[in-house]
Parts: structure tokens; sequence; C-alpha cells
């Protein structure tokens, strides 16, 4: 299930490995330290105006630990007996930040603790991981079949954080005083695109909502709560047509491509 891996070493894909596993080791290593640092902090009875630095600390703790348990879950292709709850707690990890900043620091916003980059990248990691259970899934058409409701919860709830990813930075309105003489770049950041992460993440969007569309317009059980349900053909259309004009224009000729977005714009359209 290998995918394209982001230029920003922050957002690793799930299933980005090294050799004998040396790349994981690294990442649990690396958390290792971190929490010997934020132990010592407490030991010295740490300021509460590092309060920042310590929640991005054990940020980037928890992105390495569940990076490696991620990794063993793709390896294995997603077990069916324990998937659903391996995944739960990976989600509730990566959510565990949040929770944390909101609680220690409730007259703050979230992203001004945690910063932008960190703040986006949990979103991405859990957007990312349900993606990559969905990819398994979506091959696994008896499974669906008796588990429909259960595939469409897990892409909404992908959907949604992939989403939220994309919201974290406002993007660049050019009439605000921006002045900038790069008009590819330009046009990146009025989109809300800052990296080849945010052009994963809306190609990710697309292929989920397409699944979507697909399960549902053959069941009829899904007329039930349908209120809830993202509309999922229009996001779809709206971030892949998105995607294309970003491939096809400023990023033409740099290995990104476009056929299988534009075969699902020609059957969610």
């Amino acid at each position: 299930m290998k995918r394209r891996a982001s230029a920003n070493n922050t957002f690793r894909p799930v299933n980005e490995r090294a050799v004998n596993g040396q790349l994981d080791d690294d990442y649990l290593q690396n958390a290792s330290a971190i929490l010997d640092k934020l132990k010592s902090y407490y030991r010295q009875g740490g300021e509460s105006s590092n309060l920042s630095k310590v929640l991005q600390d054990y940020t980037q703790v928890i992105l390495d630990i569940t990076f490696y348990e991620e990794n063993k879950l793709v390896d294995q292709e997603f077990p069916e007996d324990c998937s659903p709850f391996k995944i739960q707690q990976l989600l509730q990890d990566l959510t565990e930040p949040e929770v944390l900043a909101g609680r220690l620091a409730p007259t703050q916003e979230v992203q001004s603790m945690l910063g932008l980059e960190l703040l986006e990248c949990l979103y991405w990691r859990r957007g990312a991981l349900l993606y990559m259970y969905c990819h398994t899934l979506h091959q696994r058409k008896q499974w669906i079949k008796k588990n429909k409701d259960t595939f469409l919860k897990c892409i909404q709830e992908g959907v949604r954080y992939l989403m939220r990813m994309l919201q974290v930075r406002n993007s660049v309105k050019l009439n605000d005083g921006v002045v900038l003489h790069d008009t590819a770049t330009a046009s990146f950041l009025s989109e809300g695109i800052f990296s080849d992460t945010h052009l994963l993440t809306m190609m990710y969007i697309g292929e989920m909502c397409f699944w979507a569309v697909k399960y549902e317009d053959c069941s009829a059980d899904t007329m039930d709560r349908k209120e809830d349900r993202l509309q999922f053909r229009d996001i779809g259309t709206q971030i892949l047509n998105k995607y294309v004009l970003a491939c096809e224009g400023p990023l033409q000729g740099q290995g990104w491509n476009t056929e299988n977005a534009k075969e699902i714009l020609s059957i969610l359209q």
C-alpha cells in the first residue's frame, strides 16, 4: 500500500518505512528522549510560561509512538480481529494533545498552544490512518457487505479529520495587503494549499468520498440519519477539482498524476 511520501517530515505517511525497522527505532528513541526531558522539567518545577513548549514536546512523543503502532497495523494489513480496537485507541491518543491544551489553557486557542504545524499533523495523522484502513477494507468486498455502516462511518470520520487539516491555516486572502510576486505561490495559498501534504490530503478526501457515494447509492440502510452524513458527492467534486487545477496548472510536470482524480470526478459530477 505504497503512497507518495511528504516532503515535510512532520507529516510522515503511516506506511513510510526504513530497512530493518531502523526508522521505527529512531522514532521510539526520539520519543523516549523527549519523555526524559519532560520528566526533568516537572522534577525541576517547570514554569507555566513554558506550558506551550511542554505540550508541543508531548505532542511529538504521541506522534512518534503512534507512528510506530500504525506501521505495525499497515504491515499486517489491518487484521480484522484487532484493528477496530487499535485504531480507536490510536485516534484517542492523537486527540489527547488537543484535549490537554484545552484543559490546561482554557483561555487560549488550541492552535496557539500546539502551533499550526503540529495541529495540522494531528488531524492529518488521524485522517490518513482512517484512509489507509478504508483503503484496505475497500478491497474486502465480503466484509463490506456485512459491515457497510461501519465502513461508511470510518469514511465519514476520516473525511472530517482531513477537512479539518485543510482548514487549520486560513487561506491567504490576496487583497489583505499580501504581496506575492510568484503567481503560482499566490494561487496555492489562496486555495489553502501550503505543502504537498495538503495536495495528498485532497486526493485522499476525493477517494474516500467516491467510496462513500458508491456504497451509499447501493444501500437502502443509509437513508437513516442521512441528515448527519456529509455531502460526499459535493465535497469530493469540489476538492478534486482544486486538486486537478493545481496539478495541471502550476504543478504540471512535477509528478502529480490526475488520472484517478478525473475518473472519480466523472462519476461524482
